[in-house]
């Protein structure tokens, strides 16, 4: 034990390594979160405890190579800082690839054009060629919210010619009893609850930002904003149609046919290992009751 104890750093060398490493992990974690701004958000604690673990691993790799390297020598320094900074990259890799994009600033969604992030429709109830509703208009708003959840997301803004000119909403709100946007929020709430479900139609979010146009008028538009989807979302027009799979695929949204969107199911949302087994048993059982 006490050839043991003989062996450690002294306790000044060893509280000031725990001091300079907390220091090291909030000055690279800051670095990090900047760096990433926009991109993906780190949380300060976790981003901070993951540096001083890669702080920790750093200084046992250096002293399993070095059993007599000083705590604060160069190389046990370098080790350290170099899996800090490792650590906090990987964690903010993965957060990067996980975590879903912030949607842009709705002009430069307008000045960009159309995506495979981004669509714009000018009316969401209104004909503009009869100048009448037609439902038909209110299925188009529908398919492509359910291509961007099928999809990894996107913005559809209605009120927006495809040159991305604003034109507003007046052409919708005129059909509504009450022409105000809370009333217009219920209804699109309504619509995308009833073609795509409640869980589905929870996934996006509507915002009425006001865009200036040509005349320099600011006129309020409907930007509604698409997370992905955790499972398959398919768009029922009506009680007794056949449900549809929507995908956005480029700057179009696709209807795909049943073994396209079966195939697109599996390889987007594959079942687990346990799900699969049982699914494979299931299959079996059934195949040798038919026989």
């Amino acid at each position: 034990m006490n050839e043991l104890l003989s062996t450690l750093p002294p306790a000044w060398e060893i509280s000031l390594a725990l001091v300079l490493a907390l220091i090291v992990a909030w000055v690279v974690s800051s670095m990090a979160r900047w760096l990433l701004r926009g991109r993906a958000k780190l949380g300060t604690a976790t981003s901070i405890v993951i540096t001083i673990v890669a702080t920790a691993l750093g200084l046992l790799v250096a002293g399993a190579l070095d059993h007599n390297l000083r705590l604060l020598s160069l190389p046990a320094v370098m080790f350290t800082l170099g899996f800090s900074v490792g650590g906090i990259a990987l964690y903010a890799a993965v957060a990067a690839h996980f975590q879903p994009q912030r949607a842009p600033e709705i002009s430069v969604m307008l000045a960009s054009g159309e995506s495979d992030r981004v669509e714009f429709k000018s009316t969401a109830r209104v004909n503009l060629h009869t100048g009448q509703r037609d439902e038909k208009m209110e299925q188009v708003i529908a398919k492509t919210v359910c291509a961007f959840l099928n999809a990894d997301g996107g913005t559809l803004v209605i009120g927006v010619d495809d040159a991305g000119t604003p034109l507003g909403l007046d052409a919708d709100l005129a059909t509504m009893k009450a022409p105000d946007l809370d009333r217009y929020e219920l209804w699109l709430r309504d619509l995308l609850t009833a073609t795509l479900g409640q869980n589905a139609a929870a996934l996006a979010q509507i915002e009425f930002p006001e865009v200036a146009g040509p005349d320099e008028v600011a006129r309020p538009v409907c930007a509604i904003t698409c997370r992905p989807s955790p499972r398959p979302v398919y768009l029922e027009p009506s009680k007794a149609a056949v449900p549809e799979f929507w995908l956005r695929s480029g700057n179009s949204t696709r209807h795909l046919k049943v073994n396209e969107a079966t195939e697109y199911v599996m390889h987007r949302w594959p079942l687990n290992l346990g799900s699969s087994l049982a699914a494979q048993m299931r299959a079996a059982v059934r195949f040798s009751e038919a026989r």
